[in-house]
């Protein structure tokens, strides 16, 4: 700082030195000269501010709002041992080796190694992926991507497979092994159309969702022998809210009770106008059990994507869209990704979400292994560094970039998942912690088998949440419960939610000596329930106010150690001895305590009836007064639920 700012006045004071000579006089050719090229002074001060530069740039350290000790020795060369010696004498602090430090005791410790910190901003999009628009003479007609939406029972699936089996290219047919979230149908004429396959039921809302995104059209597939169900409803929403063109495709027509006009009737009343009524909507009456009207349904398609004039640039470093992901035994990550645009080939390198990699593999829903594979094409891939989210972008990208913004993503997300609470605790819990106000939040750890569904899961999970209680969700992942989840569950006084996958035995083993709760489902229900239960039993009971009778107040008596007693007469219901008393002077609540004693005569009594007279003792009032009224009340808790918030 002071060095640099004494070499900069130096040179000031050296460059007014020479135009002051200039200015007084002297040779043509000595101002060309000091025009020309800088003086030895200005030469020294230039070489002096760049290493300044160099040296401010080598000792600045760009940290985020947390990192362990580990991580900071390793981000300037340190031995981890002389940063937890620095943290122990210069900030009092006794840490270990993966204990996390927050920004100031960073800032601190890194002045001791004569570095200075600088918290490092979140990015949000690297300027790699920014969109590129695509020259006009650069794209090329690509295929529909098709999402098959409607409610569980209404034959999407069925449908789907009759699609695949009738119309694909002979010797293609069947021998769908692979499960990639996604199908490529060949047709003929040399016509194809991609169709993604999104799990049919309601707690599916984010992959659906998802789905609608990267489409360009929707079937939306509705029983003939139905009515529009609430799945229905919430797939035609997801295409509008997408501006996703609706192809209605009224299936099971060949059933006895099969109605299409009433279907269409129960689409009007939301906004579906199908061309029978006038409206713009393409419907087909089809049968995915005989194959009826499955090759009208398909023309419309294609006729409805000839109207998008559907496009891309297949000459491109390759960008899409992950539909699925999972970690497979033999394969290790394996990612079902929809190429957006551009060329994906083996070989490429690429970041996804988190992670990082290199393409090993390329593989059809066969799982037939391919070279390449260009717009609108789904895949699977292998050779990812992790398992990344359902719906993150994928980008081909140089090797030495991707790894740099993965570590820099990891990091990122590392910090945002350990937010540290000292507690391990049990999903029983919650109830008497949130009673004992300890907490409104429930954190939550899921893993899965397969993303769709640990997405799908915490979806559902999030939106059970009130203004008095919410789900946290700390962290979710695909794969079995490892260490790492239990750490963190630990950490973060989180519980562990697996769906379809069991805890690692030496997780398990760490849970129970940890304190971790772990609770493996195999139904996505069964998950909601119990986390329903959990954050219903930290709700507040209701309070439930019963008034069981009214009492004029006639006359008053102070009595020794009991205080004023009101001499009533119940004018209505009774008064009860376990009860409050409200007091009620003018239409207006005086007091409002509890009944401290009940008497009848002289004897102590429960209870008192309408029409009889009473002595009433009010806990902590004495200043009871005759024309008085005094409304007994009961008050009950009563458990709600989390339908009865908002």
């Amino acid at each position: 700082g002071k060095k640099r700012q004494r070499v900069d006045k130096d040179a000031v004071q050296s460059n007014i030195q020479s135009v002051m000579a200039e200015i007084k006089g002297g040779s043509g050719k000595k101002r060309r000269k000091k025009k020309g090229r800088p003086t030895v002074e200005e030469q020294e001060a230039q070489v002096e501010q760049e290493r300044q530069e160099e040296e401010r740039e080598r000792t600045t350290v760009r940290v985020n709002e947390f990192l362990t000790v580990a991580e900071l020795a390793d981000l300037v060369d340190v031995a981890a041992t002389n940063i937890i010696g620095s943290a122990f004498k210069n900030l009092g602090l006794m840490v270990t080796i993966n204990q996390r430090l927050d920004f100031d005791q960073i800032e601190m410790l890194l002045e001791e190694f004569n570095y200075t910190a600088v918290r490092e901003e979140e990015y949000i999009v690297e300027p790699e992926f920014e969109d590129i628009q695509d020259a006009p003479e650069d794209l090329e007609p690509r295929s529909p991507v098709v999402t098959v939406l409607g409610h569980v029972d209404h034959g999407k699936t069925l449908l789907l497979d009759r699609i695949r089996d009738t119309n694909v290219v002979a010797g293609e047919a069947g021998g769908i092994t692979q499960h990639i979230g996604a199908y490529h149908v060949e047709l003929k004429e040399g016509r194809s159309l991609t169709f993604l396959d999104t799990p049919g039921h309601a707690a599916f809302t984010a992959m659906r969702a998802r789905g609608a995104e990267i489409t360009d059209v929707v079937i939306l597939v509705v029983a003939a022998d139905d009515s529009v169900m609430p799945q229905t409803v919430e797939a035609i929403s997801h295409a509008a809210n997408a501006g996703v063109p609706v192809i209605v495709a009224i299936n099971k027509i060949d059933l006895p009770a099969a109605d299409s006009n009433r279907v269409k009737q129960g689409l009007l009343q939301h906004n579906i106008n199908v061309e029978d009524f006038g409206g713009d909507v393409l419907a087909v009456d089809v049968s995915a059990k005989t194959g009826e009207g499955i090759e009208e349904l398909l023309d419309k398609v294609l006729l409805q994507a000839e109207m998008l004039e559907l496009k891309a640039n297949p000459n491109r470093d390759a960008q899409g869209t992950v539909i699925e992901s999972q970690l497979d035994v033999g394969k290790g990550p394996v990612i079902s990704v929809l190429v957006n645009s551009g060329t994906l080939h083996v070989g490429d390198s690429f970041i996804c979400g988190f992670f990082d990699g290199r393409v090993r593999a390329l593989l059809d829903e066969r799982g037939h292994s391919i070279d390449e594979v260009g717009p609108a094409t789904p895949v699977q891939v292998l050779g990812a560094s992790g398992v990344p989210q359902a719906g993150d972008t994928f980008q081909v990208i140089d090797p030495d970039r991707a790894s740099e913004i993965a570590e820099n993503r990891q990091r990122l997300e590392r910090e945002k998942q350990l937010r540290i609470r000292e507690r391990a605790v049990n999903l029983g819990d919650f109830g008497a912690l949130a009673a004992a106000g300890e907490l409104s939040t429930l954190p939550l750890v899921i893993k899965g088998d397969v993303d769709g569904s640990v997405q799908a899961l915490s979806d559902v999970l999030e939106q059970l949440g009130t203004n008095e209680v919410q789900v946290d969700i700390v962290h979710r992942g695909v794969g079995a419960v490892n260490e790492s989840d239990v750490l963190l569950a630990q950490t973060a006084g989180a519980v562990i939610i697996g769906l379809g996958v069991r805890p690692q035995t030496p997780a398990r083993q760490s849970a129970e000596r940890e304190g971790v709760d772990i609770r493996v489902y195999d139904v996505i229900y069964e998950a909601v329930d119990q986390v329903r239960a959990a954050l219903e039993g930290m709700l507040a009971p209701e309070r439930r106010e019963t008034v069981e009778g009214t009492a004029e107040v006639r006359e008053t008596f102070k009595i020794t150690k009991l205080g004023t007693i009101a001499g009533c007469y119940v004018s209505e219901g009774r008064m009860d001895r376990k009860g409050h008393a409200r007091v009620i002077r003018d239409g207006i609540v005086a007091y409002d305590s509890e009944v401290s004693s009940l008497k009848r005569f002289k004897d102590d009594v429960k209870e008192v009836r309408e029409g009889f007279e009473c002595g009433i003792g009010i806990k902590n009032f004495n200043d009871v007064k005759v024309g008085d009224l005094i409304e007994c009340y009961t008050v009950e808790e009563v458990a709600r639920t989390l339908s009865g918030t908002v």
